[in-house]
């Protein structure tokens, strides 16, 4: 019995000590840590330019000429988001639009320079990451390599 109460009072200081180092942990890594795959890039505008200019090279097989416009894409966005965030004369709800619609059209440059095959892939990793967004509560998609 007593060894009971022990490892449950060792499991409930475990528990107590690393509950506030994840969320920390979380809350720092946000912007750097890319999403489970196919639930991109969230808030992928958070993402490194290059490092999601990688993980799309990886996913999508772009080659040269395409790595380098998506860059320049994603540069643009990243730019265009932080004057936002850092905009501080625009309402909330404004900004959350304004950002999604920057999210959008950097979204639709992308496809644009896709050929057809990559196009399909594109538009998959997006619906994968749509269904995360509307279940985010809930945890990424159930076909998520992520998931062990």
């Amino acid at each position: 019995m007593r060894k009971h109460w022990l490892l449950a009072l060792v499991l409930a200081a475990l528990v107590y000590a690393v509950t506030p180092a994840l969320a920390q942990d979380n809350s720092g890594n946000e912007q750097q840590t890319p999403p489970p795959a196919g639930a991109p890039e969230h808030g992928h505008g958070h993402m490194d330019p290059a490092r999601r200019t990688e993980m799309l090279t990886r996913q999508l097989k772009l080659d040269q000429d395409q790595q380098a416009k998506v860059l320049d894409i994603l540069k643009t966005a990243q730019s265009q988001a932080e004057s936002l965030r850092s905009d501080s004369s625009v309402a909330p709800q404004d900004r959350r639009a304004k950002m999604m619609d920057i999210h959008k059209a950097s979204n639709d440059q992308i496809r644009a320079l896709l050929n057809p095959d990559q196009q399909k892939k594109w538009d998959a990793m997006q619906s994968r990451r749509q269904e995360w967004m509307q279940h985010r509560g809930e945890g990424p998609p159930s076909d998520s390599p992520d998931q062990h």
